[in-house]
């Protein structure tokens, strides 16, 4: 039920997948039964494929429908890492939970973060979402990406999560970078950056910074290119 999962699962074992999210792209060409989106799934499309056990996540999926699927008697295993070596951790438990303990991916992935080069250090907004402006707060992967890699988000300490702006309100925001990643909002040069102009934009790949798989072990090269500019 997560695209960043799924394609943990098929790196270490792709018959052990009995199906997947319409977003679940990688790897490409995976041939699964679909069932729906990460926050509108088919229950009922879930439960037809009898599985044994459906991996999701405490953001990306809604809490009804596990609730849904355990009340029918499938296993859920939720996730809900706020950092790098949380989702190192996490996944490592879930493959040997999958019978596939310490696969050779994620052996990269812990090597590629165990100490990834860093930037000169630089005050940045991390937007994700437009109309309205939703940006990275506090504890999140994603935010804990980027500070390892350098990147200091402005909005680290906010109360909330993911705070909201108000429309004029990103001119005003005191950062030297606007991280733009291309999903969950797809931004590109014609569509953000217009609203931050006191920011330099870096365009970044999204599933590089809130993904935690396989990517994980070449997203401090991309990001950092990407950031870098």
């Amino acid at each position: 039920m997560v695209p960043s999962l799924t394609e943990a699962i098929a790196a270490t074992d792709a018959g052990l997948l009995a199906g997947a999210t319409d977003w679940c792209t990688h790897p490409a060409g995976l041939d699964l039964p679909r069932v729906g989106g990460t926050k509108w799934p088919d229950v009922g499309r879930v439960l037809d494929l009898a599985p044994d056990l459906v991996v999701a996540n405490a953001e990306e999926n809604r809490d009804e429908d596990v609730a849904a699927l355990r009340a029918a008697g499938v296993p859920v295993w939720v996730t809900a890492p706020a950092t790098v070596e949380q989702a190192l951790d996490s996944l490592a438990r879930l493959c040997a939970v999958l019978g596939h303990a310490d696969p050779a991916w994620l052996a990269d992935a812990r090597a590629a973060w165990a100490s990834p080069a860093r930037l000169p250090d630089v005050a940045a907004v991390v937007p994700i979402w437009r109309r309205p402006w939703m940006v990275l707060g506090r504890d999140t992967f994603a935010g804990d990406v980027l500070a390892r890699l350098g990147v200091r988000n402005v909005f680290a300490r906010h109360a909330d999560r993911y705070p909201k702006l108000g429309r004029d309100e990103p001119a005003t925001v005191p950062a030297e970078l606007v991280v733009l990643p291309d999903e969950p909002y797809a931004f590109t040069p014609d569509d953000g950056p217009e609203a931050w102009p006191q920011a330099r934009p870096a365009f970044v790949s999204g599933r590089h910074l809130t993904w935690y798989g396989p990517s994980l072990a070449e997203a401090p090269g991309v990001l950092l290119a990407q950031l870098a500019g």
